[in-house]
């Protein structure tokens, strides 16, 4: 089964973190929601309330298949300036785990700590400037180069985690999702 790692913040993106970790556990995927606070409550940017499964120093020796980072404001900002998670990130990003994330998270974590340079990647108009050494893509809203996944916003957080779960588990499985999902 394959294990993910899902962090969330105070200010997280509602459906992006949601229909990441939804889409994923309908796929069969073992998912680990890990609070970046000191509380396993948060509370996303638009006021609903998430109990993650953890807090994040609780599985820092673990290995993952994928991290997944939903974006929002001002939870990108929050996963950027955790450095527990940017080490986690770096440790998975040498074992060519799958690094993803969404919205504001791609330009904000991933081109803040340097994961997206010499790369092809997306995120939220406005925040492109952040993906520093990326060459940005601006009409698709779903990119993968190499062990990166972007995604533009929470209009794609489905297709974004759709493909996710394919590059975790196989077309036929997040087909199988997709059209349960009616997508």
């Amino acid at each position: 089964m394959s294990n993910v790692l899902v962090p969330i913040a105070n200010g997280s993106e509602d459906i992006e973190a949601i229909t990441i970790i939804d889409v994923l556990r309908r796929g069969g995927v073992n998912v680990t929601v890990a609070s970046v606070h000191d509380s396993k409550n948060i509370t996303a940017a638009n006021g609903c309330k998430i109990e993650a499964d953890v807090l994040l120093p609780e599985v820092v020796g673990i290995q993952y298949d994928a991290i997944v980072l939903p974006g929002g404001m001002p939870g990108a900002e929050h996963l950027r300036d955790c450095e527990l998670l940017i080490d986690i990130l770096e440790k998975h990003d040498i074992q060519d785990a799958l690094l993803c994330a969404i919205c504001a998270a791609p330009a904000l974590v991933f081109g803040t700590h340097g994961f997206v340079a010499d790369k092809q990647a997306t995120c939220y108009p406005g925040f492109e400037k952040g993906l520093i050494g990326a060459e940005y893509i601006s009409d698709q809203p779903i990119v993968m180069d190499d062990n990166i996944i972007t995604g533009q916003g929470p209009a794609a957080a489905m297709t974004f985690s759709l493909a996710v779960l394919g590059n975790l588990k196989g077309y036929e499985v997040a087909q199988e999702v997709a059209d349960g999902l009616l997508c």
